[in-house]
């Protein structure tokens, strides 16, 4: 191929690439502009397609939902950290969210693109979390979706994939090297990519989003740091999962406590604040 027509392909690519700001700064002044690569409509899809596949996998081992008073007590925490992302993005409490429980050891919780949740019976069991606390984890998994944090990593991996079949093509153009190896990875590499691990500054941003959207909701935004401390004594001081890529923990309680003071005025027990 020519150089002529790898140049085209660099600008096809990076011609689809659009800085964007996701959401509205708030109190907490969240205001990162984003590179997006991957459309948001293509990765939904993909989250929706990957979050029914989860479903059905778990009701096949009778692990969906298994536990009604929990799944309320979850739901309604959810559904008023749901009211308030109105004042991030107006356009948020409209989404097709869904919240459901599963049932698996693990000390984790997720919201995939689009506002499909999960959390894991281990999180409730092992960190028998207050609402207020289970506010703060459910907050801090909304505020990904809010930013779009997956799209992102989408199109971080779209963009290796871009740069592979590019180099693909001119290794086979110059050194003989089939370029079906390089091209091969543009087509897997934004394959689930919203699901790997989130950069430290993305999970900053959803802990200073999740604190304001508690505090909004009417939950204490300073459990966010009680919850911290939970979490780490049951992961016996390493991360779990759901905190794998997280700021030391000095650090993060650190900044939560900043943030939770910033977002405190807004903070009206079981009074929801749109």
């Amino acid at each position: 191929m020519s150089w002529c027509k790898v140049f085209v392909i660099s600008v096809i690519a990076l011609s689809a690439c659009a800085t964007v700001q996701t959401t509205r700064p708030g109190v907490v002044g969240v205001g990162r502009e984003q590179t997006m690569l991957a459309s948001a409509a293509a990765v939904n899809r993909q989250a929706e397609g990957a979050y029914r596949q989860t479903l059905k996998q778990a009701q096949a081992k009778g692990r969906l939902n298994p536990d009604a008073e929990e799944l309320a007590q979850v739901r309604a925490i959810a559904a008023r950290l749901i009211a308030a992302t109105g004042a991030f993005r107006p356009d948020a409490p409209g989404w097709r969210w869904e919240v459901n429980v599963l049932e698996g050891d693990e000390v984790n919780a997720w919201c995939m693109p689009g506002g499909k949740i999960a959390v894991y019976t281990g999180l409730l069991d092992k960190v028998q979390p207050t609402d207020d606390e289970l506010a703060a984890v459910i907050g801090h998994e909304i505020a990904h979706a809010l930013r779009e944090h997956g799209r992102e990593k989408s199109g971080q991996a779209m963009g290796v994939g871009v740069a592979a079949a590019i180099g693909g093509v001119l290794l086979g153009s110059t050194l003989g090297i089939d370029p079906g190896l390089g091209q091969s990875v543009l087509g897997k590499a934004g394959d689930l990519a919203f699901m790997r691990p989130n950069s430290r500054e993305m999970e900053q941003e959803a802990d200073r989003i999740g604190v304001e959207l508690a505090a909004r909701a009417g939950y204490d935004p300073h459990a966010a740091i009680s919850l911290w401390e939970k979490m780490r004594r049951v992961s016996d001081g390493a991360p779990p999962q759901w905190l794998s890529t997280h700021p030391s923990h000095e650090t993060r309680i650190a900044d939560l406590k900043v943030h939770a003071d910033r977002v405190d005025p807004l903070y009206r027990p079981g009074m929801p604040r749109r």
